[in-house]
This record gives C-alpha cells, structure tokens and sequence, in this order.
C-alpha cells in the first residue's frame, strides 16, 4: 500500500547532491508500478490540475493530472526530475537552444512516450513540451529536486519558439481549459 510519508523519507533519503534524477527514479518507478494502491490515497484522476504532495527546499512531489488531449508548452524547470506515469499516457517533445542562441529560440531534439506504470528522468537542463495525447486523464507522480514553487523557469512560445518567463497564470489557464474541454464530452 502507498504510504506518503514513507515515499518523501525514501525521496529524503536518496537526495544528497544536486543532480539526484537518477538516484529517486527507482523509487518514483516502485510507486508507479501499483497504480491501484496509489489511487487508493491520492485518488483516481477526475479533474485536471497539480496537487501539491509535498514541498521543500530540497524537492518537491506533485501529483500532476493531464485533462484529455492537453498540451503544455515547452519550459524547463531549472532542476532535474523524476517523473512516474500510474495512469494514462505522457508524450514528451524535448528541445534544445538553437546554437545557443541568446534570444531563447529553441529547436526540437527529440520525443519520448512514458505510459501507465513506467518512469523517465529529467535532467536539470531539459526543455521539454507535455501532451496527453489520450482520451482519458493521464496521472504522474513529479518529484523534482528543489522548491519547484520558488525556482524561476522558463517557457517558450508555441508559434515563434521564444523563451520568456514561466507564467504560473498560463499553465493554470491552460489546465482550466482542458477541464472545460473534456466536461463538453
């Protein structure tokens, strides 16, 4: 059975350097594997948004609902990730700087599919974009390594791929209209 105080000491335990990804994926991955025993505490998805599971300087647990078809533009979250999939679907498009262009302009590098009861890394440095491309809600426990409410990111525009600062309105917006978009159905 999932036990939330027990996976943040497992997380506290494993984080003793600044690019630990790799050292609690293991642990994200454990979680992920019984979907139905994490649904138990946390709830099975109905309504799209982040629910904050656990915050500190040190790192931060989300649960991060994806409504139906939602896509979030492409951001950084200036430290890594370890992210664990327990329903549904998450495609990834990664991005990388175009020749270090100092005006942000980025450029696809590449894609990654996470599905139901798997996990993936990130790195400090990842760019990446998120669609749920399901007719479904998709589920992911996030553990990220810092305050992930109090570190500046970054986010790029879809059309012209310009970096700008992350907006916190833009994503809640974002996820209100994927709500509103699958209440329609």
């Amino acid at each position: 059975m999932f036990n939330l105080d027990k996976f943040i000491e497992d997380c506290d335990s494993r984080i003793t350097t600044k690019d630990n990804h790799k050292a609690v994926i293991d642990i994200v991955a454990n979680v992920v594997e019984n979907p139905n025993d994490l649904m138990k505490i946390i709830g099975e998805p109905k309504i799209g948004g982040i629910q904050k599971l656990y915050q500190s300087e040190k790192f931060t647990i989300l649960n991060v609902i994806w409504p139906a078809n939602m896509t979030l533009v492409p951001h950084n979250h200036n430290m890594w990730a370890a992210i664990g999939i327990y329903t549904g679907r998450e495609d990834n498009i990664f991005w990388k700087r175009v020749n270090g262009d100092k005006n942000g302009l980025i450029e696809a590098a590449g894609a990654k599919s996470i599905g139901a009861r798997e996990s993936a890394p990130l790195g400090s440095n990842i760019i990446h974009s998120v669609t749920n491309p399901t007719n479904k809600y998709t589920g992911a426990i996030h553990v990220y390594g810092g305050d992930f409410y109090e570190t500046p990111r970054s986010q790029w525009d879809c059309e012209n791929l310009i970096e700008c600062p992350f907006e916190v309105e833009h994503s809640k917006i974002a996820f209100e209209l994927a709500n509103a978009r699958a209440n329609i159905k």
